[in-house]
């Protein structure tokens, strides 16, 4: 048979609505400017939109879950006006909230992972996924939309960061660049278990720190320092560096 009217018949066979991923990616910057800067008949295109990617995806009650998630879309403001301010609070660099909203990545991911997480916890299958997927292709930063944020979350820089689904991520924590809240092994049996850590209120995890585990519990009031590697939970109030000899000596004409 032809190699070509043999890959035809196979895609007969079987699609995948492989095209609704640029519809989602429009969807979700849609979504994200409507809970910003909110007009009447953009909610209607919207839920036109939801509802037509629902229905490719054979997802019931599309109608009842838009009603629901919209419903949502007020507090996810408030809790994202929250996640605003910690950033103009904490980042030097961040000089108005106006900044934050128009030029932070962190921001933007943390946006679409809340709104997302309306979605995953209505055990919408596919499109939270494929909103997170969208943004960690614009930003570099990994938010499963299952993983639970508390309020007032700031990620600084943002590139490389990796939020595994059953992450617990209480108040006032800042993450910076590379850290990994991952699962200390990957087996399709633990689908249903706790496998990433929790973080617990104000702590603060500095650049490429991995923490892996769902028994991992960062107690309050941390400071994890940069490079470290944690398999084991850290008490309340620590301070966790990785220690490393660094030499610097002067030149002497020129020649280590």
């Amino acid at each position: 048979m032809d190699p070509c009217q043999e890959f035809n018949d196979k895609l007969i066979q079987k699609k995948y609505n492989v095209r609704l991923k640029d519809v989602v990616k429009t969807f979700t910057k849609r979504l994200f400017y409507y809970v910003f800067d909110a007009h009447e008949n953009e909610l209607q295109s919207l839920r036109k939109t939801f509802l037509e990617i629902a229905d490719n995806l054979n997802i019931n009650h599309g109608e009842a879950i838009w009603n629901q998630f919209q419903s949502k879309f007020q507090s996810i403001r408030e809790q994202l006006d929250l996640d605003a301010q910690a950033v103009v609070n904490f980042d030097p660099a961040t000089k108005s909230l106006e900044e934050v909203y128009l030029a932070c990545p962190g921001f933007y991911a943390i946006s679409i992972y809340r709104l997302s997480h309306e979605l995953y916890v209505q055990n919408v299958p596919i499109i939270p996924r494929m909103m997170s997927e969208y943004v960690h292709g614009i930003t570099g930063i990994d938010i499963h939309p299952g993983a639970t944020i508390g309020n007032s979350f700031f990620v600084d820089h943002g590139t490389g960061i990796v939020i595994g689904e059953t992450s617990i991520i209480k108040n006032n924590v800042k993450i910076f660049q590379g850290v990994t809240l991952g699962g200390i092994q990957v087996k399709k049996d633990m689908e249903s278990t706790k496998r990433h850590p929790t973080i617990e209120d104000n702590v603060t995890i500095y650049a490429n720190a991995t923490i892996l585990g769902g028994n991992i519990v960062i107690g309050a009031n941390s400071t994890i320092g940069a490079n470290v590697w944690i398999t084991q939970s850290v008490p309340e109030n620590s301070l966790v560096t990785y220690q490393t000899e660094i030499k610097i000596r002067p030149k002497k004409n020129g020649i280590h």
